[in-house]
């Protein structure tokens, strides 16, 4: 595939909440499908997603809209904690202004690890309007096997080193944008978050894809997302995966969705 068959543009979108730094990504061939909106996730930005954007419009035919949430790489600076239940507030907050910004009404949700949670908050909460659901690693609690994970990347992120690796895509942003995740992820507060309220909510189609051996969360998540949506599920474990099947498998996922949202 060639990602140079895909036209991208960057624009920054003015908001009560300061900018919002959004790509997308248009197929050559004009289309008018429902777009394809992106989730990022716990240190991701738009430049995190490499070129998966672009294949996955060359791919589906469909506009792919990737954008920062607030606080990460090109959007507005945060000094606040984040809340409990930050999940379902994101897709409230941005789908709006996405939706102002582009004109769309109907979109396909799709996220990966939180992203893939706060894409499900998506289809939950605008179940109208959401065609599709694709969630990579995405997480449906706060699961023991994705705190010890955090706990171990703490232990890294106190190298200075790894934090000057972030700041390449977060900058002044970067110190933030880790504490959003940890801190968040282990407060007393989070260890009651799940989903369980949002999933039977969801009537579209929904893709889960999960690694088996993902460091951050277990196939668990992907029985729960099966058993508790309303909607059909086509479940796909990709063996000895890890958390990062769209990097580790890109070929494959791209596939997965290709077929998927044919």
């Amino acid at each position: 595939m060639n990602a140079q068959n895909v036209i991208a543009k960057e624009l920054s979108i003015e908001t009560v909440h300061g900018p919002l730094a959004v790509t997308y990504w248009d197929p050559a061939v004009q289309s008018q499908k429902s777009p394809l909106i992106m989730f990022h996730d716990s240190l991701g930005a738009i430049s995190l997603w490499r070129q998966f954007p672009a294949l996955l419009a060359l791919k589906t035919g469909r506009r792919v809209i990737a954008y920062d949430r607030f606080g990460f790489g090109k959007s507005a600076i945060r000094t606040d904690k984040l809340s409990a239940d930050f999940v379902a507030q994101e897709p409230a907050l941005v789908l709006p202004i996405l939706k102002e910004e582009f004109g769309f009404s109907n979109f396909i949700a799709m996220g990966h690890s939180v992203g893939g949670a706060m894409a499900i908050e998506a289809a939950a909460q605008f179940p109208n309007d959401c065609a599709s659901l694709v969630t990579i690693a995405a997480q449906t609690f706060a699961e023991d096997v994705t705190l010890n994970g955090i706990r171990e990347a703490k232990k890294l992120f106190a190298d200075p080193a790894q934090l000057q690796r972030l700041e390449k895509y977060h900058g002044p942003r970067t110190e933030w944008v880790v504490s959003a995740w940890i801190d968040t992820w282990l407060s007393d507060e989070f260890q009651q978050w799940t989903l369980n309220d949002a999933l039977p909510k969801i009537i579209c189609p929904a893709l889960v894809i999960h690694g088996s051996d993902d460091e951050y969360g277990s196939t668990i998540h992907t029985d729960i997302i099966s058993k508790k949506t309303s909607g059909p599920v086509t479940v796909e474990i990709l063996q000895g995966g890890h958390h990062m099947p769209h990097r580790e498998s890109e070929d494959f996922v791209l596939t997965l969705i290709e077929e998927f949202l044919a």
